[in-house]
């Protein structure tokens, strides 16, 4: 039995409307669907010009976000970063971040380890105001 899985991003169940952030923001978590046991995948692409107001940060979970079409900028800690695709930022556990799409929309796939389950995510709420 082969110990590697196969998964289609799109038939991963977009969590954006569970979220609150449907219809600007659509993102599928791939972790569980793959079978991760140390890291998370997700894939998100953001509408023209949407972002994600809160930012948030984690316990132990570092993350690395790969912007892999489209523009985009990523608000870390108290910086902005312009982005262009296929441009990385790893971004340690304790600082917020959050990302915003340019006019065409953005596309990222982000990557985080370890695996922390649930309550390592701690929310930043208007992280991101102008």
């Amino acid at each position: 039995m082969p110990e590697y899985t196969v998964v289609k991003v799109s038939d991963v169940p977009d969590q954006g409307p569970n979220l609150g952030i449907a219809p600007d923001v659509e993102i599928r978590f791939l972790r569980n669907d793959l079978g991760c046991e140390d890291c998370g995948v997700s894939y998100a692409r953001i509408a023209p010009n949407g972002r994600i107001e809160n930012g948030h940060r984690h316990k132990r979970q570092e993350e690395v976000y790969v912007l892999v079409a489209g523009s985009a900028r990523i608000k870390v800690g108290d910086d902005i970063v312009d982005l262009e695709p296929w441009t990385a930022v790893r971004v340690p556990p304790e600082t917020t971040r959050a990302v915003a799409a340019g006019p065409e929309g953005a596309e990222f796939v982000f990557v985080g380890a370890p695996n922390t389950g649930p309550g390592d995510a701690i929310d930043e709420p208007d992280f991101w105001k102008d």
